[in-house]
């Protein structure tokens, strides 16, 4: 066994044929930094030419989760002082999101606790996606006045029905049997097991250690709400959704229809057409280049330093978007976030 490499916020080893990448950030539930990405990226570069290497396993440390997205705080600073930091780190994570999804041999993702955002996308994109009874994934970006991004809007519009058009506008966690249904994980196993399932895999047979340790999934909540779901989010319009909501006569749906109006009106507008838009695309990576233009874009609107401000920053739950409604956000609006940037894109 090779020894845990470094001491920085991503621990390397190799044991038998089996290479472990842990995020090791556990008081920030293992936040992603730029430094993060490109030291992932770095190892499965090594990893992909090392013939010794047979499977790569991804895990975060400590209890809380796998990942709970990127830095928002420094994301928030860099959009305050009009920087361009977060667009480098958007480019290099969104490149190591579709090396994931490409990566040639198999990338097994322990999908344990919270992971969210970035998390998703160093997750949901791997071959093998293990979640617990533990696990509560989310894209929750409308909620800081942001939009589902790392190829969650992909994800999401690969989903069954309406169902993931649903969570990128709401933004809400979803646990172990609707992450199963919504194709965001593959196997169920309890948490328990996870430590002799990840030292099982050193063998380098993955096929024979998930079906040791997984076991039979939990329900998916989601399931039960397919037909209300499906009915409101095939509207065409956000206010259009949020009418059917209203008046659908499911109480879920009418709580669900409240929950939206207190997000970032010019998030859900744009999260509606990157999800659409995403559908029509098929493929990860202009999906990804989609999202990258939409991101850059976003860095600079006032709602996505008031959305982290209200929730991260001083927490009062109180933001004051801008423009504060769904009818004031133009069709104009919307659509400049999809426009050709005047820089380079994600694969340039």
């Amino acid at each position: 066994m090779a020894p845990d490499e470094g001491d920085g916020p991503v621990r390397l080893r190799t044991e038998g044929r089996a290479a472990y990448l842990t995020l090791d950030r556990p008081r920030a539930i293992n936040a992603l930094t730029h430094e993060m990405v490109l030291l992932a990226a770095a190892a499965l570069d090594r990893w992909e030419h090392d013939p010794d290497v047979g499977v790569v396993v991804l895990s975060g440390a400590g209890e809380r989760g796998l990942c709970a997205g990127g830095d928002i705080r420094a994301i928030h600073d860099d959009a305050r002082a009009g920087g361009r930091a977060s667009v480098a780190f958007w480019r290099d994570e969104y490149r190591l999101n579709a090396r994931i999804a490409r990566y040639p041999k198999p990338y097994v993702a322990l999908m344990d606790g919270i992971v969210m955002g970035g998390g998703v996308g160093v997750s949901a994109h791997g071959a093998v996606r293990v979640v617990t009874e533990r696990s509560r994934i989310a894209m929750p970006e409308t909620l800081i006045g942001f939009v589902p991004d790392v190829g969650g809007t992909h994800l999401l519009a690969a989903a069954p029905g309406e169902l993931g058009t649903h969570l990128a506008l709401t933004g809400d966690a979803v646990g172990a049997g609707d992450a199963l249904l919504l194709g965001l994980a593959d196997h169920f196993m309890p948490s328990e097991r996870l430590p002799e399932f990840a030292a099982a895999l050193a063998s380098g047979d993955v096929g024979a250690a998930v079906r040791r340790y997984s076991a039979p999934a939990p329900g998916a909540p989601l399931a039960g709400a397919r037909a209300w779901i499906d009915h409101c989010y095939a509207a065409p319009t956000v206010e259009e959704i949020v009418d059917r909501l209203r008046t659908c006569g499911e109480p879920e749906a009418k709580e669900t229809a409240g929950a939206l109006l207190e997000r970032s009106p010019t998030a859900l507008k744009v999260t509606l057409e990157a999800v659409r838009r995403a559908r029509a695309l098929g493929a990860l990576e202009p999906v990804l280049e989609q999202e990258f233009r939409v991101s850059c874009t976003a860095l600079s609107s006032p709602d996505l330093v008031e959305g982290v401000r209200a929730r991260v920053v001083d927490k009062d739950r109180a933001p004051r978007w801008s423009p504060a409604t769904l009818t004031e956000v133009s069709r104009a609006d919307v659509e400049r976030h999809f426009a050709p940037l005047d820089g380079p894109g994600v694969w340039d």
